[in-house]
């Protein structure tokens, strides 16, 4: 693990190379997996306020869903707040193109200029998960079956983790935090690196 202030980071953030396959997957991490995306206590009053904004990117199933549940919710397992989902199978939140590809529906609407947040900050981040603890963050590499193109086209690329996720890390943790850990990355790669 490398410290950066009071954040953990797991070294294969700089080892692992990855670069989403949508082609490949056609987005499964927004369909695949046993509940919805995780989202940070304050994106719970940012999704109530968008909603109506972001209705008309949704599909009628979706919007079902979270007239139903809410535009949020918890996990039942351990209380986290999550997107609903639509029958236990997508994010209630996606949508899907011509090709079967899912989308954001609230990426689509930022895209748009119809509101001025992307996308809950656990799906801009992926396959980085972020955990709070006390006196900590840890952030650690997730890796999952349904990504396994996306390792390929980085191995291919040669793009780590941590270059593939500049714009969300920036937009998560500022300009300076990422400029911090791409030295730390380099003086990792120079160490352990092959």
């Amino acid at each position: 693990m490398i410290q950066i202030d009071d954040k953990l980071i797991s070294e294969e953030i700089f080892s692992e190379e990855f670069v989403c396959n949508l082609t490949k997957c056609k987005g499964a991490c927004c369909v695949e997996g046993d509940v919805g995306a995780p989202l940070d206590k304050n994106e719970l009053e940012i999704l109530d306020s968008i909603f109506d904004k972001i209705k008309p990117y949704l599909t009628q199933e979706g919007i079902k869903a979270l007239e139903e549940q809410g535009t949020w919710t918890t996990d039942p397992h351990d209380g986290m707040y999550v997107t609903p989902m639509v029958e236990d199978r997508e994010c209630a939140y996606v949508t899907f193109d011509e090709k079967g590809i899912t989308k954001c529906g609230i990426e689509k609407a930022y895209e748009d200029g119809a509101v001025d947040w992307q996308k809950p900050i656990s799906c801009h981040l992926y396959p980085i998960r972020v955990t709070e603890y006390s006196a900590f963050t840890a952030l650690n590499y997730h890796e999952w079956n349904v990504c396994s193109d996306a390792c390929t086209l980085g191995k291919e690329l040669q793009v780590p983790v941590y270059k593939f996720l500049k714009t969300p890390l920036i937009r998560k943790y500022g300009e300076e935090f990422y400029t911090v850990l791409s030295e730390a990355a380099e003086e990792w790669k120079k160490e352990y690196g092959s």
